[in-house]
């Protein structure tokens, strides 16, 4: 939710700054932050690889060029002595922006990130091209009937453009929701700042602002995209150890951390392929992502996490890292149809299934062997708090500590720091 909410607070800053006359830009200052958003952006996407923030940047600005141009031109005809050619143009130029711009972003949402290769940039220019001529032609006054000039106000949008956007809009909201990319939340947003921009003129003060708060989003996704690159890890979701340290650093006591690891993920992974190697890790980033007490889950590599708990003593988290351990270990899942292609086909597998088969020791076969394509996970854990040592790298060891002797002691189970202090403490009252 906050990936998805965060781009409309641009939208809403340009909304205060238009319309509440608390600061009031004029049109130079608008104008000027429209085009400073999009060749920062265009900068951006090109130094990114993002080639499609950068297409739907040069469909801003392409939009943003036909409206203004058809708003605002002289034009010269015997339609102008009727006083209706200029408004006309204006209104076309909206109504064909209101229709194509949706389109173009649904485009590139579907599009493949493939970075600037010419096989994959060309025809998207030339889509582009082709619809800039077709705006510049549709608009010019001389093309425009009588019959077919507005009576209504241009801030009237006719109803095929509210309902390309609203297509659009949903469209971008599911692919969001289902794929998690900041690309598909900064054209939803952008597109929202493009319609309130058409819905007032798409020209002059107010609807050029609108359009820089769209460059503006899109610009800033790219930013939170590198953020979430370089914090968070890709596959898991989860942060990473980049954002483990710098959570280190704002710890206070009390606080505990906890240590996780795959059991024998490397024998899963020799015996199944990294494919199914890579499904154990996001089935384990998605319960620890889910553990109570206030916990935060990292991805530290490999098969590794860790947890902090900020606040929190070694006692008051044991509970909760023990149900986590459970969920683990009840999160076994079924290969899917790995053995079912090795099985023989045709003749062979009918043979296999004659009537004779179908006795209670064949099925009892086959329930073993159903059996054998499910891939058992669980995971050890080591627990450490800062009342077992000062630093909290320190407190990671500790945690380590506690892991290996999780592992040694025979997986699937939970070890803190603070038991293996008292065994040591009573072997020397022992001695």
């Amino acid at each position: 939710m906050k990936s998805l909410l965060m781009p409309g607070w641009w939208v809403a800053a340009a909304a205060l700054l238009l319309h509440t006359g608390l600061i009031a830009p004029g049109l130079i200052v608008v104008t000027f932050a429209f085009y400073a958003a999009l060749i920062a952006g265009l900068l951006m996407a090109w130094r990114f690889h993002a080639s499609r923030v950068f297409l739907a940047l040069l469909v801003l600005f392409l939009a943003e060029r036909a409206v203004s141009y058809f708003s605002g031109a002289p034009f010269a005809g015997e339609h102008l002595r009727h006083g209706y050619a200029a408004a006309a143009s204006a209104h076309m130029a909206v109504a064909a922006v209101g229709i194509l711009l949706p389109i173009d972003f649904v485009l590139l949402s579907f599009q493949r990130e493939r970075g600037f290769v010419f096989s994959s940039l060309a025809p998207a220019v030339l889509v582009l091209f082709v619809e800039s001529v077709m705006v510049a032609v549709l608009c010019r006054p001389e093309t425009i009937s009588p019959a077919a000039q507005p009576h209504q106000h241009i801030a009237e949008l006719p109803f095929a453009v509210m309902l390309a956007f609203a297509a659009t809009g949903l469209v971008l909201l599911m692919r969001f929701l289902l794929f998690h990319k900041l690309v598909e939340s900064g054209l939803l947003w952008a597109l929202l700042a493009t319609l309130l921009s058409l819905r007032f003129g798409g020209a002059g003060r107010v609807g050029t602002g609108y359009f820089a708060a769209a460059a503006v989003v899109l610009a800033v996704s790219m930013i939170e995209t590198s953020y979430v690159l370089a914090y968070h890890d890709e596959l898991t979701m989860l942060p990473s150890r980049r954002a483990f340290n710098a959570a280190l650093m704002r710890l206070e006591a009390p606080y505990a951390i906890a240590m996780v690891d795959i059991d024998h993920f490397k024998r899963c992974n020799d015996t199944y392929g990294h494919d199914t190697g890579d499904e154990v890790l996001r089935l384990v980033a998605s319960r620890l992502a889910r553990v109570g007490g206030g916990g935060q889950a990292f991805r530290c590599g490999g098969e590794e996490f860790a947890m902090v708990f900020a606040g929190k003593t070694v006692a008051e988290v044991l509970e909760h890292l023990e149900a986590l351990r459970e969920r683990v270990e009840a999160s076994s899942f079924r290969l899917r149809g790995k053995d079912r292609r090795a099985e023989p086909r045709g003749p062979d597998r009918r043979n296999v299934r004659r009537a004779g088969d179908r006795s209670g020791h064949r099925i009892r076969e086959i329930a073993r062997a159903s059996a054998g394509n499910e891939v058992a996970v669980t995971v050890s854990i080591g627990v450490a708090g800062s009342s077992n040592a000062a630093t909290p790298e320190s407190v990671i060891k500790a945690a380590d500590q506690a892991l290996y002797r999780a592992k040694a002691g025979g997986r699937n189970r939970v070890e803190t720091a603070s038991a293996a202090r008292r065994v040591r403490r009573r072997a020397a009252g022992m001695g």
